[in-house]
C-alpha cells in the first residue's frame, strides 16, 4: 500500500475517533418504575416527560419507558438501576432502606409536613446527606419529588393518638407501623393492593398510603372518615426520578443537559400535580359521602411526640447518622 494512502487512512481514522470521543452518538436508556402508564400517574408521567424532552431535542437520546414493573419488579428497581439493566427509574427511595438504612428517614411520620414544607426539605442539608448516599451508590437525582398522604378509618376519624388505641391498622412502612404500634393499635402487615379487601373483611379497620392510592384502589368504598393531608400531613414519601451515574456519565455533554433541563421541567410539572391530587382526594371521597377532616398543629404535635420515642428513637438507635439525621430534617421551618 502507499504510504501516503496509509498515512491519510490513519489520519482519516484517528479524526473518527476523536470526533466519537466527543460526541456520545445514539444512545437507548431504559427507564422503568413500578406505577401505571398511560392512565394518568403523575410519576410515569415525570418519566414520559423527560423521554418526550430527549426525543424533540435531537441529539441522538432516545428514552424507553417500562411502566408497570413490566420490566423490573416495583423493590428491585434500584438494584437493577446499579447494576446497568435499567438506566434510570422513579423511585420510592424508601424501598432500598434494607440496602442502605438512611433511606428511611424519607417515609419518616411528620417529617415533612406540607407540600411547601417539601420544598424546603429538599435544599436542606437533611437532603444533602441523603443525596450522598445516593451519589455514593452510584446513583444521582434527576428530580426531586415528595408525594403526600393520609389516614382512614372504617369507624371514627383519626386525628390524634388516643383515636388509634385498639384499632388494627395496615401500615405503609416499618416507621410508621412503629408509631401505631406506640399509640396503641395491632399492625397488619399487607401490600396496598390488598388493602381494600382487608377493610372490607374485617382484616383491618384503618390504613395509611399516599392520597393517590386511596382514589385508585377506591379505598372510599370502606371507610367512614379520611384524615386528609391539609398543612399538617404526617405522611409524606419521597419518590425522586433517578438515574444510574455511570450512564449519565457516558453521555455527551449535550445530552445531558437535555437530560437536566428535563427533569427540571419534570419536577416542576410534579410540585404542582401533587397538590392537585390531595385536592382530588378531598372531592372524592366528600362526593363518596366520607367525613374529611384535617389535623390542627396541635394533633400533629401529638403524633410527632410518640414518633419521638418510637420511630424516631430507633431509628437514631440502629442507622449510622441516624440521628444527626433526623435533627436536620427537624430544624428545617
Amino acid at each position: 500500500m502507499d504510504k501516503r494512502v496509509s498515512w491519510g487512512f490513519a489520519a482519516v481514522l484517528a479524526t473518527g475517533l476523536i470526533a466519537g470521543s466527543a460526541h456520545a452518538g445514539n444512545v437507548t436508556l431504559k427507564a422503568s418504575h413500578q406505577f401505571p402508564g398511560g392512565k394518568g400517574d403523575v410519576r410515569d408521567e415525570m418519566v414520559q416527560m423527560i423521554a418526550r424532552e430527549a426525543a424533540k431535542a435531537n441529539v441522538g437520546l432516545d428514552i424507553k419507558v417500562y411502566p408497570g414493573a413490566s420490566l423490573v419488579k416495583a423493590k428491585d428497581q434500584w438494584d437493577a438501576m446499579l447494576k446497568g439493566q435499567i438506566d434510570i427509574t422513579s423511585f420510592p427511595l424508601d424501598y432500598a432502606s434494607g440496602q442502605h438504612p438512611e433511606f428511611g428517614a424519607t417515609l419518616m411520620p411528620g417529617l415533612v409536613k406540607n407540600h411547601d414544607h417539601a420544598k424546603r426539605i429538599n435544599k436542606s442539608p437533611f437532603m444533602q446527606d441523603i443525596k450522598k448516599v445516593i451519589t455514593d451508590a452510584g446513583a444521582m437525582v434527576l428530580a426531586d419529588a415528595w408525594l403526600a398522604g393520609a389516614f382512614g378509618s372504617k369507624d371514627k376519624c383519626i386525628l390524634e393518638p388516643n383515636d388509634a388505641k385498639g384499632l388494627k391498622v395496615r401500615s405503609a412502612g416499618a416507621t410508621f407501623a412503629e408509631m401505631w404500634a406506640a399509640a396503641g393499635a395491632s399492625i397488619v402487615s399487607i401490600p396496598s393492593n390488598e388493602v381494600y379487601n382487608a377493610l372490607q373483611t374485617g382484616v383491618a379497620d384503618a390504613t395509611d398510603t399516599s392520597s393517590g392510592s386511596f382514589v385508585s384502589f377506591r379505598l372510599y368504598e370502606q371507610l367512614k372518615c379520611l384524615t386528609a393531608p391539609g398543612d399538617n400531613a404526617l405522611w409524606f414519601m419521597y419518590e425522586p426520578v433517578l438515574m444510574s451515574k455511570r450512564s449519565f456519565d457516558k453521555l455527551d455533554d449535550k445530552q445531558k443537559k437535555v437530560i437536566l433541563d428535563a427533569s427540571k421541567k419534570a419536577e416542576d410539572f410534579f410540585a404542582v400535580e401533587s397538590k392537585k391530587l390531595d385536592e382530588k382526594l378531598v372531592e372524592v371521597y366528600k362526593k363518596a359521602g366520607v367525613k374529611v377532616v384535617e389535623m390542627t398543629d396541635e394533633q400533629a404535635n401529638k403524633w410527632r411526640d410518640v414518633a419521638n420515642k418510637s420511630s424516631y428513637r430507633t431509628f437514631a438507635d440502629k442507622v449510622p447518622n441516624g440521628k444527626a439525621l433526623i435533627v436536620k430534617a427537624l430544624q428545617v421551618r
